[in-house]
């Protein structure tokens, strides 16, 4: 699917009514800030435009450094591919939780 959210949107049966279908959205963020290519680090999830594995993000929040830290180690990363790489890991355990 294009990286643009307008082209090739229609073609995909992804749009209808004005509407992008549930889960198209974050399929095309998804695709503008992680991507794997067997052909860098292995097909190893990157951020799109760097070899910067997207899992490195999650080590250093989780090892207790902070985003800027990341961002100062990582400068190829942009600072709204890491936010989006997290509102994606947060939407996708909202989007598994189920009701009691």
């Amino acid at each position: 699917m294009p990286t643009t959210l307008v082209s090739g949107v229609a073609r995909a049966g992804c749009y209808t009514s004005g509407r992008l279908l549930p889960g198209v959205l974050a399929m095309i963020m998804r695709n503008q800030v992680v991507h794997s290519d067997p052909g860098i680090l292995s097909g190893t999830p990157v951020f799109v435009g760097t070899r910067v594995p997207a899992q490195t993000l999650f080590d250093y929040l989780t090892g207790g450094e902070t985003l800027d830290e990341f961002l100062h180690q990582f400068p190829s990363v942009k600072r709204e591919q890491a936010l989006a790489a997290i509102e994606l890991a947060r939407d996708s355990v909202l989007a598994s939780e189920r009701p009691a």
